[in-house]
């Protein structure tokens, strides 16, 4: 393969900037940028010269000989003063070298990859982690980042060859006298990942909204302090507030964090009888969201005022507090807002609770596919089917689970999530 270099850090002025140089001669370039190869995984202080000798400047060397880098390959990385200037000359003079070539998006953590360093379920814990902007998503990329997606994966696979190979010991051993209750034992560790599959798809909206935020909505009649609990919220002026009934009149969002979870909160029309055109199409629109939405706050305007479509899990609140003297929510002077961030941390706490081991769209659609081919074989056996229609479909099902960590060709995957990864990486 090529020697590949790139800017792995962050691009534009900084204290410090690294390149990184990955493939056969890797070694050679640092050899020649920095006059010499130091000891392995040992940063090593270097002025780093061009092929004419002309000083870029001197920093920090470290080399990773092959089979003990990120990539698999022999890696070398130079640590230099974050200038565009200097970063430019060092990225000059290792281009200018042969062999060398710059590196294409993703193509370190491609060539991680297809060097056995990691499955594509890691790949893309990588690359959530470092999208990640809130606590939860660090803690879900991390997860899969570490294998735990392919471990599990592993697992599945061991009991599903477990009970093939019963079934082939089976079919070539057919004229003997098999046990009564091989069918029995084949079963055994096919229900295992039935339920395991079972459980992860149970999962799949709380690993979503972990990714993507969770949608809250505010509603309520007019003038119930939607907006300005909104504002309140926020910190900052995102939505108007008037007296005058009807002043918002389509949806507004607006991106935070609560809790470790990336969160957006919408606030809606005011719900009433409308006979203004735009306004009953806001309210129409708000409606439809606030049912979509993962979770809604109900404000009241008044003591015993009845909601509006609450549903579980939902939060309901008497507004404007303040004017009743009663407990509740007030967005004018902040009475109740510590405790509605609680509430709603903890609601989505319990929603997201317990290890999420798959966390995108891809490791579910498999997920989901293998289940129908094994609840198929299962089915078959149980009715008594020819063995080699139930070993086919544990076949297809043991492709769907390889498809996720990429055991099979899987190219038209590869392209997009790599596409998606920084020059660098």
């Amino acid at each position: 393969m090529d020697t590949i270099v790139a800017l792995a850090s962050a691009r534009g002025r900084a204290g410090v900037a690294v390149v990184r140089v990955s493939g056969p001669r890797a070694l050679a370039v640092c050899e020649t940028i920095a006059g010499r190869v130091p000891q392995e995984r040992v940063a090593t202080l270097a002025r780093f010269r061009d092929s004419e000798g002309g000083l870029i400047d001197h920093g920090l060397v470290l080399v990773f000989s092959e089979g003990h880098s990120f990539t698999g390959e022999a890696v070398c990385e130079f640590q230099v003063h974050g200038s565009v200037a200097v970063v430019s000359a060092l990225l000059r003079a290792c281009l200018a070298l042969e062999g060398v070539r710059a590196a294409d998006a993703g193509e370190f953590t491609r060539r991680a990859f297809l060097a056995g360093r990691m499955d594509l379920t890691e790949v893309e814990g990588l690359a959530d982690l470092i999208d990640a902007e809130t606590e939860g998503q660090r803690r879900q990329a991390l997860r899969v980042m570490d294998g735990s997606a392919g471990r599990m994966i592993g697992h599945w696979r061991e009991d599903l060859l477990q009970g093939l190979a019963m079934l082939e010991a089976a079919l070539d051993f057919a004229d003997e006298d098999l046990p009564e209750d091989l069918t029995e034992h084949v079963l055994e560790p096919l229900v295992r990942v039935q339920q395991g599959f079972v459980e992860q798809l149970s999962r799949r909206r709380a690993a979503e909204v972990v990714r993507e935020g969770f949608e809250i909505a505010i509603v309520g009649p007019v003038n119930a302090g939607k907006s300005t609990l909104l504002n309140a919220l926020a910190g900052r002026e995102a939505a108007i507030t008037s007296a005058r009934a009807g002043t918002t009149r389509d949806v507004i969002e607006v991106r935070m964090e609560i809790g470790g979870h990336a969160v957006t909160l919408i606030d809606t029309a005011g719900l009433r009888d409308a006979t203004d055109e735009i306004e009953r199409l806001g309210i129409d629109r708000g409606i439809a969201r606030a049912r979509a939405a993962d979770l809604r706050i109900h404000l009241l305007t008044a003591p015993g005022e009845q909601t509006r479509e609450a549903q579980s899990g939902d939060i309901v609140l008497l507004s404007k507090a303040d004017l009743w003297g009663l407990p509740g929510l007030s967005g004018k002077t902040g009475e109740g807002i510590a405790d509605l961030l609680q509430r709603i941390e903890r609601e989505l706490a319990s929603r997201v609770a317990g290890s999420q081991v798959f966390s995108r769209e891809r490791h579910f659609d498999q997920i989901e596919r293998a289940r129908v081919t094994l609840e198929r074989a299962i089915a078959m056996l149980r009715v008594g089917a020819t063995w080699e229609l139930v070993g086919e479909d544990l076949r297809r099902t043991l492709g769907c689970l390889d498809g996720i960590v990429g055991r099979v060709d899987v190219e038209d995957v590869l392209g997009r999530i790599f596409s998606s990864f920084c020059i660098g990486k």
